[in-house]
């Protein structure tokens, strides 16, 4: 279980912003986004099902010393989003409406989503190990710069 100060959440939500900013600007976005993102922002944050905080127990010391925990949270939060408006906007191009799509593919979209966040960017950090050029692009991202 991963406690959530408020000191956590601000890093996180910050770094997650940082993250999302260098594809989505995101202050251009329309509020109906923003509230989606920031929704999937605290459920990945809250971490119910611990995936995160078991994934990240899981990482190898060696990758977890390369970025604080809150950093690396955000940074998957990030690419969650990412992978979401993605595949949103396929949906999108496919359905003729929203109420094509149940919304029972949605939340299995979501669950696939979050796993395969969580397998990228752990790897990304995994391979930032030895490749000092990604860890310097990784955390210039999750920095903002």
């Amino acid at each position: 279980m991963i406690d959530i100060t408020p000191e956590y959440k601000a890093r996180v939500e910050q770094v997650s912003l940082n993250v999302s900013n260098v594809v989505i600007p995101m202050d251009k976005l329309p509020d109906n986004l923003l509230e989606a993102y920031a929704n999937l922002c605290n459920e990945l944050l809250e971490d119910s099902d611990e995936k995160f905080a078991k994934g990240w127990e899981a990482l190898p010391n060696s990758a977890k010393a390369l970025l604080p925990q809150s950093d690396f949270h955000g940074f998957y939060i990030a690419n969650a989003w990412l992978q979401l408006s993605r595949v949103a906007q396929d949906i999108s191009d496919m359905a003729d409406s929203d109420d094509a799509i149940a919304e029972n593919e949605y939340s299995n979209i979501f669950t696939k989503i979050s796993d395969e966040s969580f397998k990228e960017s752990a790897k990304k950090l995994k391979k930032s190990r030895t490749n000092r050029a990604l860890l310097n692009s990784l955390r210039a991202v999750v920095d903002g710069k």
